[in-house]
């Protein structure tokens, strides 16, 4: 293994998540140089390792602010967000580091994931279009399945060996360059819960930034899959006013129909 020679800062946020974390942060902390829990709830931790740091927030606070706040907390060339029910295998994060020393312009960089009975889960995505949207998000995905009508987007008929090009990569576990977050201002904390990534991805691609799949690195990830299961919760309404926002930063979306 050759020895880095860029730093990893890694960025946690716990919100209730205390069982996953106890799981996580014993694989995690030994992959990474610095390592920053976010508690955005009273109770979301109960133990971290020794030198993890802890931050507990007074009230809570969206994703992208909790994240942007570890960000500002932390000194890595390289960030990596991670949710709490993520699970990486040993050499993950130096997989995708030694990724990213290799390739000055890769901005972002996420794992080949599985799900935790090692199924493969697929995370690389195209851009979201409106009628893909449209279809995923509302009953009409009662008539047409999206993951046999809309394989494209899912890339489901892709599933590379080597680092592969991506629009953009499911936002539970990525590893960013400093020098590209600083360039776009972080994440932007105008999203509730939903779209962040995506937008994230698609101002990186803007600006010039690469956006890879590196299938060395992998990671197991529960993936509860809230907005796909039911139609009428918070999180549909929060994945819709996400989706708004995408469209109102981005009006050139609205071309891409399908």
């Amino acid at each position: 293994m050759s020895t880095p020679l860029t730093t990893v800062s890694a960025v946690v946020v716990s919100h209730g998540h205390a069982p996953e974390l106890a799981r996580l942060l014993p694989a995690l902390a030994p992959q990474v140089d610095e390592l920053v829990v976010i508690a955005n709830l009273p109770g979301s931790v109960v133990a971290v390792p020794q030198d993890v740091r802890l931050l507990e927030n007074p009230r809570p606070l969206r994703l992208a602010e909790n994240v942007n706040r570890g960000i500002a907390e932390t000194s890595g060339e390289l960030v990596l967000f991670s949710n709490p029910d993520a699970f990486p295998e040993p050499n993950a994060v130096h997989r995708l580091r030694e990724f990213m020393e290799a390739h000055p312009r890769a901005g972002i960089a996420g794992p080949q994931t599985l799900y935790p009975d090692g199924r493969w889960q697929p995370t690389r995505r195209r851009f979201p279009t409106v009628l893909g949207t449209l279809v995923r998000r509302t009953p009409l995905r009662l008539l047409f399945d999206p993951l046999k009508h809309q394989r494209s987007h899912y890339l489901l008929d892709e599933r590379p060996t080597e680092p592969a090009p991506a629009d953009w990569l499911l936002g539970f576990f990525l590893l960013m360059r400093r020098e590209m977050l600083d360039e776009l201002g972080g994440w932007d904390e105008g999203y509730r819960h939903y779209g962040e990534d995506i937008d994230l991805a698609y101002r990186a691609a803007q600006a010039g930034w690469e956006r890879w799949y590196v299938p060395a690195a992998v990671v197991h990830h529960e993936w509860a899959q809230v907005i796909d299961r039911r139609f009428l919760t918070r999180h549909t309404l929060w994945h819709l006013r996400g989706m708004a926002r995408f469209v109102r930063k981005h009006p050139e979306r609205l071309k891409a129909l399908r």
